[in-house]
């Protein structure tokens, strides 16, 4: 079996990545599962192009290369992916616009943009609500966060799963940051600081005294780069896998909110898909979401670390100092409980403390 990754540095019709790129820059990463299940029945052909924005080496990417394994295997090759990484195709809002048109069969983006489709998502989005990742994982499996899956239903969109994109860490090119106060400056001077195009984010940030700026994922390594903006605020293995420590040299260990991936279908691709068909699909996405929140947890680490030796400054925050951040941005609760849901917040802060 062959899976293709296209790569970022052609045009139309790229030369396929060697698959060994993708590892170039990965631990010792838990293996995937053992493909299991029956192979499904044969209702023609399918070649599915999938589009995400990190890069070959992240747990996304390799998580991604697992569901694309599943789906070949159990249809005996009836149905393949093309995985097109690094924002090629797009940015996470361009891409599920495209899925709404069905110019593109599938992506992988961060819950924060699809708010637009689904507004209870920006629970998501609030700061410090998942302390845990064991906390996090629970909400993801819920009920309530089923409901918000089915509430794409009518948008052109079929969301599959949940995954982890992981605790968002903030990073910067113009001084450490350990308390609210590093963040604002002294004399208005606060750090511009990249979001994505996100309400609640910009929000968090504006609250903290630094200057929110919204830009798509694939312009923010230029913008560093450049000085048009300070820092950003990702994950600690997005932030290595797309070499963010080359333009930033602090990082702060604040954990302020986490974020989960969403595996989306396009509507009119799903409607073409025999039903045993459909029941595989939604099965390997179940199957790559959980090895893709396993192996993000064993790389989030392992890339702090690695950020560390090529020379970035990373504060790890005590629960002193993150109690500073929760108490600065209490703000933002009370602007934004009443539109995303008083009663979905207050059942998901039950199943956090159940796992506490």
């Amino acid at each position: 079996m062959k899976i293709f990754w296209r790569n970022t540095l052609t045009l139309a019709g790229a030369a396929s990545l060697s698959l060994g790129m993708a590892y170039a820059q990965s631990p010792d990463l838990s293996d995937p599962p053992a493909i299991e299940g029956d192979v499904v029945g044969d209702h023609g052909s399918h070649t599915l192009r999938m589009g995400f924005g990190l890069s070959e080496s992240s747990p996304q990417a390799l998580s991604s290369k697992y569901f694309a394994e599943i789906l070949e295997q159990r249809s005996e090759g009836r149905i393949s992916v093309n995985l097109f990484p690094n924002s090629q195709l797009g940015d996470d809002v361009q891409m599920m616009e495209m899925l709404q048109t069905g110019s593109l069969d599938m992506t992988y983006p961060s819950s924060s943009p699809a708010t637009t489709y689904v507004s209870e998502l920006a629970v998501f989005d609030l700061p410090f609500l998942l302390p845990t990742r064991e906390a996090a994982v629970a909400v993801m499996h819920s009920d309530a966060a089923q409901r918000m899956l089915d509430a794409f239903e009518g948008t052109g969109i079929k969301a599959l799963t949940f995954s982890e994109n992981g605790y968002r860490q903030l990073s910067n090119s113009a001084r450490a940051v350990e308390s609210p106060e590093d963040v604002a400056g002294q004399g208005g001077r606060g750090l511009s600081v990249r979001t994505m195009e996100n309400p609640v984010h910009l929000s968090i940030w504006e609250t903290l005294g630094a200057n929110p700026t919204p830009m798509a994922f694939g312009e923010l390594f230029s913008a560093m780069e450049q000085g048009v903006v300070d820092g950003q605020e990702n994950p600690w293995s997005t932030i290595l896998t797309s070499n963010f420590h080359e333009v930033q040299d602090y990082g702060s260990e604040t954990r302020h909110v986490y974020t989960p991936f969403i595996m989306m279908m396009s509507q009119r691709t799903w409607d073409r898909l025999a039903p045993e068909y459909q029941e595989l699909v939604q099965e390997a996405a179940r199957q790559s979401a959980e090895y893709e929140i396993q192996i993000s947890a064993e790389y989030d680490d392992w890339a702090r670390e690695q950020l560390e030796e090529r020379g970035m400054q990373i504060s790890r925050l005590d629960d002193d100092q993150i109690a500073a951040f929760q108490e600065a941005v209490q703000p933002v609760y009370d602007q934004w409980a009443p539109r995303i849901g008083e009663d979905l917040i207050a059942e998901i802060q039950e199943i956090v403390e159940a796992h506490q």
